[in-house]
């Protein structure tokens, strides 16, 4: 990871925000901050920061809402979250908000560096392995450049958050393999622990971008039982393959 990554730290504590600031920036990362929703905005726009570090509860404009602006006109961000709110619906709502990691307050700084270098690894260039193409292809016309980290679906970009092109490759790189939650967790996010309802969410979103029926999904299957599985081919195409071999 580049020592040049920026980061803005936004978070109207003062001695929280000092705090993050000192310990991200003995990581080697350049760091701006911000106290508040527009502030972070405006400073976002001018420095183009390749993380954010954002707080939910804001004066003004909630973390949520400065989420949903920084995903409308930089969806390539990533965004760790950082909430004092420890119910398990106000972390999902601020990962289907866009959020690519969250933390509850009170937390370790040296636990926040690490998840910030985590996401900042994962967002960089990922190096292709010889065994495994530059473009992944599936049959219903996705197309993912692993060297460029981009995705479309014929022929138009589709846009994904870190986090999301960071699932997707690595379903489509193990295609018909079935997944738990844990095993995503530990193998895409990189962590040992942690709530599981975070690859739920991300599923979710991919879902939405990728099936044409998001409520019955074709590619990214559920696996009762187990977690979700990638179908190389979709089971509608499968089932229209057997259909034309009958004789």
């Amino acid at each position: 990871m580049s020592s040049a990554a920026r980061v803005l730290v936004v978070d109207d504590d003062p001695t929280v925000a000092e705090v993050v600031h000192s310990y991200l920036n003995r990581a080697g990362l350049h760091v701006t901050r911000a106290a508040d929703g527009v502030t972070a905005l405006d400073v976002a726009r001018r420095t183009r920061p390749d993380l954010v570090v954002l707080d939910l509860m804001l004066p003004g404009m909630s973390g949520l809402d400065v989420c949903r602006r920084l995903r409308e006109v930089r969806p390539d961000v990533a965004v760790v979250m950082l909430t004092a709110l420890g119910e398990e619906s106000d972390r999902i709502v601020g990962l289907e908000t866009g959020a690519d990691d969250y933390l509850v307050k009170p937390f370790s700084p040296r636990e926040l560096v690490l998840r910030v270098q985590s996401v900042l690894r994962r967002a960089g260039t990922i190096p292709t392995a010889d065994h495994l193409p530059r473009r992944l292809e599936a049959g219903d016309g996705l197309v993912v450049d692993r060297v460029a980290r981009t995705a479309g679906r014929d022929g138009v970009h589709v846009t994904l958050t870190g986090r999301e092109y960071d699932l997707l490759v690595h379903f489509m790189v193990h295609p018909g393999r079935a997944f738990t939650r844990a095993e995503l967790m530990r193998e895409v996010w990189g962590w040992v622990f942690g709530d599981t309802s975070t690859v739920t969410v991300h599923v979710r979103r991919l879902r939405e971008k990728l099936e044409t029926d998001p409520a019955n999904p074709h590619r990214l299957v559920t696996v009762w039982g187990v977690g979700y599985r990638w179908e190389d081919a979709p089971a509608q195409d499968l089932d229209r393959a057997s259909l034309s071999r009958v004789p």
